[in-house]
């Protein structure tokens, strides 16, 4: 094979591709593809400086990644205001109107997967970056030449983003599902879980194993002089992407319902993942015209399907331990498939709950399961009762230690600090991103060793051997050095991580910096008078507080010698932060961490939730509920510009 022959091999292998992947319209046969596969593969090993840009090798997947690099989209991705049923929709359709009274609706599914703005420039595909906040995701185009519906090059040459949804089939869902159970991995709970963590893989030919797909539904940054976004969608699919199973382009409000009526009634026959309909104005100028609120774009909107909801059976009812010792109920079901999951548990909140439903084993109940939110039971059949139903008593010993629960109403407490459960749970949380942050020290792998009694507390983390973890199945010796060396990098840590990570149950990240800034390493020999005068701190806390350190002093004091933790503490001036309570919300322009620290050096306190002790909501783009709730009850608002402005009127300065 000659330098001619070889790109006349990978124009023709990649119209074969575009053909299979994208078309569903082979036009080769799989021998006679990797026949002339396997040529191109042979030529690019003896001349590697003449590679293709576009030869369909590079899809296989490069070297494994240490990380991803975070990269900035061209311009924002924006969210979508959701609307839930015809009168939300005529509402939104009323505010387009008061600007153009008569425009057309494109519509589209809205699928289900993992948010994916490609760039391509000259020509080729030049980045792919995650949607992160909008403004910023991370650069994954390592992985995305992998996904055969993405083309490499494109027959455009100026500047273009395509945004879209990176989706795994149903069907592949399940395999994949079946094959990580084989090999004892968890299962991904959803087809959108499985697509997002197939895309963030270190390793590309991971990604390259997942039958990815992509879908695109709109643009970025782009020079298409089209009237309408549906001729620049036309426009996008035309350069080898895939279209999806149905779209619209209609005045007719009537056609938009049919349509959604459609899309409600085969959502379990299209083989991807759909959660609603998009709807959007079709005329790019009346887009501009119509501009953006703080959140979403005004000119377009998400039909959301109605929850999934179908009709189970309650088999048992088993009991789980949290690190504070809380005992949750959870319905096991028969298993039923909701919008492509199989659903075999239901969450029953507490035994106020039960009580309240009058749920029992055996019964028929309805199990709703909307987007990210738990499968829950909604209804009880009580007509289909036989009379064998098991009514559920409090418990009152714990299902893992038999010690003696502690009834406290709605929750329902194991206080032994040394029950399974609750150790297994503290150290996950110990090694979490929310406390110490041990890289590699996930959920299984603590398990692993705690099973493998290997750690039975926290400290014994600190005395791991990589000897000891080559032991363990899946610990080679790469994998075991890493993790060592990410135990020991915990040494100099914040100290309020390490308060944090301790599981004082009413002692959150909050109440652990509060502390750590106001008695620093003393903090373990603090008073209930002491620890009553700190700002925000109620009675709960306090009394918890005290408790948690009177029983673990020595753990503690030998956990502080291990890590020698940073101590900020620090005197804090007089100034108008100084006691505040501040909530953040939207995208902003640096790290809400790096933010917060700024402003609980002010003395502010930093809220997760808005009421009317909030002093003020400061706020980025795509800010959501916060921000309305913050207008309902009349709370200060300042944009990010505004509050830094605010900060230098002020001599403040971050």
């Amino acid at each position: 094979m000659d330098k001619f022959e070889y790109k006349n091999a990978v124009e023709k292998l990649n119209a074969w591709a575009r053909a299979y992947y994208v078309l569903d319209a082979p036009l080769a046969t799989d021998d006679e593809y990797d026949e002339l596969y396997h040529k191109v593969v042979d030529f690019e090993k003896q001349n590697p400086t003449l590679i293709e840009p576009s030869s369909p090798t590079l899809r296989v997947g490069g070297d494994i990644l240490e990380g991803f690099e975070k990269a900035l989209h061209i311009t924002r991705m924006w969210s979508m205001e959701d609307v839930f049923n015809e009168q939300d929709l005529k509402d939104w359709i009323v505010r387009v109107s008061k600007t153009k009274r008569d425009f057309t609706f494109y519509c589209e599914p809205k699928f289900d997967g993992a948010s994916l703005n490609l760039i391509y420039e000259n020509g080729a595909l030049k980045q792919a970056i995650t949607r992160g906040d909008g403004v910023q995701g991370e650069d994954v185009t390592n992985n995305i030449k992998t996904i055969r519906s993405i083309p490499l090059r494109i027959d455009y040459d100026k500047t273009l983003e395509v945004r879209g949804e990176v989706l795994i089939k149903k069907t592949d869902f399940e395999s994949l599902n079946k094959e990580r159970e084989a090999n004892e991995e968890p299962l991904f709970a959803n087809p959108r879980n499985a697509a997002a963590g197939s895309l963030r893989q270190l390793d590309p030919s991971i990604t390259a194993s997942r039958k990815l797909i992509f879908y695109p539904w709109g643009i970025g940054q782009n020079s298409l002089e089209f009237a309408y976004l549906s001729q620049k969608m036309d426009f996008v699919y035309s350069l080898g992407f895939l279209q999806p199973p149905m779209r619209l382009t209609t005045k007719s409000f009537d056609n938009v319902c049919e349509l959604y009526d459609k899309f409600v009634q085969k959502r379990d026959e299209i083989l991807m993942m759909m959660d609603g309909m998009v709807v959007k104005v079709d005329e790019v100028t009346l887009q501009e015209e119509l501009g953006y609120t703080i959140k979403y774009p005004r000119w377009m909107v998400a039909f959301k399907f109605p929850p999934a909801e179908k009709n189970t059976q309650i088999l048992s009812v088993s009991l789980q331990v949290g690190r504070t010792g809380v005992v949750t109920p959870v319905a096991n079901v028969k298993p039923i498939e909701i919008e492509g999951v199989v659903v075999e548990r239901a969450t029953l909140h507490n035994f106020d709950e039960i009580k309240r439903k009058d749920i029992r084993v055996g019964d028929f109940v309805t199990i709703i399961r909307s987007g990210d939110v738990i499968p829950k039971i909604i209804q009880v059949q009580t007509a289909k009762r036989v009379g064998s139903e098991i009514v559920l008593n409090r418990p009152l010993t714990c299902p893992i230690c038999n010690g003696e629960l502690l009834d406290e109403g709605a929750l329902i407490k194991c206080q032994n600090l040394t029950c399974d459960a609750r150790v297994e749970a503290s150290l996950i949380f110990f090694a979490s991103k929310q406390a110490l942050n041990i890289d590699g020290l996930g959920k299984e792998i603590v398990r692993s060793l705690y099973r493998a009694k290997l750690i039975k507390s926290i400290l014994d983390i600190f005395s791991l051997t990589k000897e000891q973890l080559l032991e363990l199945d899946g610990f080679k010796d790469k994998k075991a050095q890493n993790l060592i060396e990410a135990i020991a990098n915990t040494k100099g840590s914040e100290l309020w991580r390490v308060i944090n990570a301790l599981c004082i149950e009413h002692i959150g990240e909050a109440a652990s910096k509060k502390i750590a800034q106001i008695f620093g390493l003393d903090f373990i020999n603090v008073d209930e008078g002491q620890i009553l005068e700190l700002d925000g701190f109620g009675k709960e806390m306090v009394a918890s507080l005290k408790e948690f350190l009177h029983v673990n002093k020595d753990l503690i004091a030998k956990l502080l010698k291990i890590i020698e933790p940073k101590v900020s503490k620090k005197d804090i001036v007089d100034n108008l932060l100084k006691g505040t309570s501040i909530v953040l919300t939207g995208a902003l322009s640096r790290p809400r961490d790096e933010i917060k620290d700024m402003l609980e050096g002010f003395g502010a306190k930093i809220s997760s939730s808005v009421s009317k002790k909030t002093d003020l909501v400061i706020f980025g783009e795509d800010a959501g509920s916060k921000y309305e709730k913050a207008l309902s009850l009349g709370v200060k608002l300042m944009s990010e510009s505004e509050f830094e402005l605010f900060l230098k009127d002020n001599n403040l300065y971050m």
